[in-house]
């Protein structure tokens, strides 16, 4: 069996298992707030492009509303990735590069987790690599192949990009890191600007910015106010050096230790191997758009400089971004595709020349990566090897206990609406509570309140904080068809007459319990204590695993609904 093949059939297995597992725990709150998106289509959403939401939609057309429906193609986008992967290392570096670059990505904790979670990063991954080998692809075309071979390489990389665009906004750097590609390395710098194929890659990737452009302006521009507030850039610069510091140590644990550090390793190695021609790009001799063309460099110089192109952009941005607040680790993740294979060419090379040590250094990281992988499916393992081990500071645990406390809820509002003699409605702290609800309640639990609500509302609020500001919730007032016209003089309108215009609202009188998964909240949001009569602690549950608490759960009745002032 050669490595090609050996490569295949690990890379098929580890699928096959992943499969197998991605059923057997609960659904994240992000994943289960996508699958509401996904229940009502739409050309963009409050923080995303519509792609996670299609995706999951046609898992769960397939599958069923169920953890596999909504996470199947989790597995089969890492192993699309795994292969695009494999084919960019194979075309820059070898064969056996490629081989240990599939290894080293399939080892990685933060890559084992995207597998098996159905979220943005899956989507966002996958089509990041697909330009990044697409773009290889048609590089070697233009100098081997027919040009139409080669436009048909730099479309599929536009695909890639407007696709990458609508799962994940910040996929959109590629196209920087494209145009720094054929700045960079002089010999594409003086031909591939004069031919069609770049200028098709960005047409057909600016395609993907027509459906949120569309769907912002009709809504407020909400999400580029959001991703200002996420990144902390709505606020007055200032630096903070802890943010920073903070921001790459969390890098040392999504990615392993020591795969990190050999990642890290391998970015000045390959910025020597570049050899930066930085300077020729504003030289007085090359300051022409188009200058003539040049030899060819050396090969293992044009390979760094690809490979680096396609991570150092997205790395300076999230880099500036953590100067005030530190970001998530998982941002970065698609940078880190194109350094793997830098970093395995540099570590390839290195066993050469020091075997024993480079190679028992290589084999601690991969094992210690595989651990922590095998860990990220199960982490209560190291429970139960005597490791005490909070729930709140583990990550994993999102993935637990949901469908106890939806049966918790369900109960609760059958008990209550049996002594009131009354239906009441649900109200949840946080979208992710009320997503969770909304997929593990069942039977009369679930009902919808009218058509078109979602089963579980938020507190009312004249602020965008989530999707659920554009669907219905309990304080709209539903307008009357037929209503009589409002009165030529505003003086004379009388409280019937705009009564009569705009409706009643039907949860006027009702009650409702508020929900609340925060340990430190002890009572209702003020906005909802406003709106109704009085709120009162009806029940308090402690979920517990393995001997140690999960989450705490608090419930408030809050009786006789007469909406909030404004």
């Amino acid at each position: 069996m050669t490595a090609r093949h050996a490569t295949l059939l690990f890379l098929f297995l580890l699928t096959a298992l992943r499969l197998a597992c991605i059923g057997r725990f609960e659904l994240s709150p992000d994943e289960a707030y996508y699958q509401m998106w996904s229940e009502r289509l739409d050309w963009a959403y409050f923080s995303k492009g519509p792609g996670v939401a299609v995706a999951i939609r046609a898992g769960t057309a397939i599958f069923g509303v169920n953890e596999f429906g909504v996470r199947v193609w989790s597995p089969l986008l890492a192993l699309g990735t795994s292969l695009l992967l494999y084919g960019v290392a194979r075309r820059t570096y070898g064969g056996s590069v490629a081989t240990w670059t599939v290894l080293l990505l399939n080892l990685t904790p933060l890559f084992t987790a995207g597998s098996l979670l159905m979220t943005i990063d899956a989507l966002s991954i996958f089509f990041w690599t697909l330009t990044l080998y697409a773009v290889r692809r048609a590089l070697n075309a233009e100098r081997v192949a027919t040009a139409g071979q080669a436009l048909a390489w730099w479309a599929l990389g536009g695909v890639g990009l407007a696709l990458g665009f609508l799962s994940k906004y910040t996929n959109a750097v590629e196209l920087a890191s494209v145009a720094l590609v054929l700045l960079w390395v002089p010999r594409w710098r003086a031909v591939m600007w004069r031919r069609p194929g770049i200028y098709v890659l960005t047409f057909l990737g600016l395609l993907g910015v027509i459906p949120p452009f569309l769907w912002n302006r009709d809504h407020a521009w909400v999400t580029l106010g959001h991703l200002s507030a996420r990144g902390n850039l709505d606020t007055p610069f200032e630096w903070n050096i802890w943010e920073p510091v903070r921001f790459w140590l969390a890098h040392f644990g999504v990615y392993s230790p020591l795969i990190f550090l050999c990642i890290l390793i391998a970015l000045p190695w390959g910025w020597r191997r570049a050899r930066l021609p930085v300077r020729s790009l504003f030289s007085k001799r090359r300051r022409a758009m188009f200058p003539r063309p040049r030899p060819p460099l050396d090969l293992d110089g044009e390979n760094a400089r690809f490979l680096l192109a396609f991570s150092l952009p997205l790395l300076a941005m999230y880099g500036f971004v953590s100067l005030k607040t530190a970001g998530e680790p998982n941002w970065t993740a698609p940078a880190f595709l194109s350094l793997s294979v830098l970093a395995t060419m540099l570590w390839h090379e290195r066993s050469r020349a020091r075997r024993k040590t480079v190679a028992r250094f290589c084999v601690a990281a991969l094992v210690l990566g595989a651990v922590l992988s095998l860990l990220v499916l199960d982490t209560d393992a190291l429970r139960q090897a005597g490791f005490r081990w909070a729930y709140r500071r583990d990550p994993t645990s999102r993935l637990y206990g949901w469908r106890t406390l939806a049966g918790t809820v369900a109960d609760l509002r059958a008990r209550t609406e049996k002594e009131t003699g009354a239906p009441v409605f649900l109200i949840a702290n946080r979208y992710q509570l009320a997503a969770e609800l909304h997929f593990y309640l069942t039977g009369d639990a679930a009902r919808i309140e009218r058509p078109g609500h979602p089963p579980v509302y938020l507190p009312e609020s004249q602020e965008f904080h989530s999707q659920f500001s554009f669907w219905p919730g309990y304080d709209e007032i539903p307008a009357v068809e037929n209503a009589p016209p409002l009165p030529a003089d505003d003086r004379e309108m009388t409280s019937e007459a705009e009564f009569a215009r705009v409706g009643k609202n039907p949860f006027a009188g009702r009650s409702a319990l508020f929900i609340t998964d925060n340990e430190r909240q002890n009572r209702p949001a003020s906005s909802v204590e406003s709106g109704f009569e009085h709120c009162d602690l009806l029940a308090t549950y402690e979920l517990r695993r393995r001997g140690l608490p999960l989450r705490i759960l608090r419930v408030f009745l809050c009786t006789n609904y007469q909406g909030a002032p404004l």
